[in-house]
């Protein structure tokens, strides 16, 4: 696609968005840079947004072609794509297929036990108060989103995540976790945005159990950019 990459419209704690000369078109690049503990611990993890960019650009493919709408246009280079411009809806939308993470320590759950359904939580995003937990009725009281757009988010999820698990499985990897964005495009249409990578999804080896995401940087346990490469190259054949 021939555009030009003009100003900088945003920076986030992982990317960068920039306009270009189609109005309906940004191009978003993917940085190095790590947060954690709700931006209180900060570092690098060496070659993540090749990984983040390259991973997330190769599973919005797949979910296209099994029907699920996203913002991919094309890929420029390992850092950087084109993506459909949205308006993020702000809720940040998660799955849950294995207790882990802060689920464990709020529902008293240990973490690994394999929930008899997934569960789908909604946070509403905003930095300043910290990503509260909310149910539908908070996002429509709120006017957050409407009753149509939340039950087609929530289609969307659910089928998100049996379309990924399969994927993850042929890796040898097992889906724990993962959250989810979508935005508005200009006529209103729901598409799937933001990224799908080790940084929004928990990823354990299906035969050892071993982490293969941000939770090694979360808790200091080492190898983080070992383990997002290991991703990309079971995921990229």
């Amino acid at each position: 696609m021939n555009v030009e990459i003009k100003e900088q419209l945003y920076e986030g704690k992982a990317k960068k968005v920039f306009a270009t000369s189609d109005p309906e078109i940004v191009m978003v690049h993917y940085k190095d840079d790590a947060t954690a503990g709700d931006g209180e611990k900060k570092g690098t993890i060496r070659g993540k947004g090749a990984v983040n960019n390259k991973l997330s650009n190769a599973l919005m493919q797949k979910l296209e072609k099994e029907g699920i709408p996203t913002h991919y246009v094309e890929e420029l280079n390992d850092r950087d794509t084109l993506v459909k411009k949205v308006s993020i809806v702000p809720l940040e939308v998660i799955i849950r297929n294995v207790a882990a993470g802060h689920f464990t320590s709020r529902m008293g759950v240990p973490e690994g036990r394999v929930f008899k359904t997934p569960i789908l939580e909604f946070s509403y995003k905003d930095d300043d108060l910290h990503d509260p937990f909310i149910n539908q009725y908070y996002a429509l009281a709120l006017e957050l989103a409407t009753q149509q757009e939340i039950d087609t988010i929530t289609e969307y999820a659910f089928k998100i995540n049996e379309i990924l698990k399969e994927i993850m499985l042929d890796a040898n990897i097992r889906l724990i976790d993962f959250k989810l964005e979508f935005g508005r495009l200009s006529d209103g249409t729901i598409i799937l945005a933001d990224e799908i990578s080790p940084d929004t999804c928990r990823f354990w080896d299906a035969s050892t159990g071993a982490h293969l995401d941000k939770d090694l940087f979360r808790r200091d346990m080492g190898g983080e950019a070992d383990a997002y490469q290991e991703v990309m190259s079971r995921l990229l054949k």
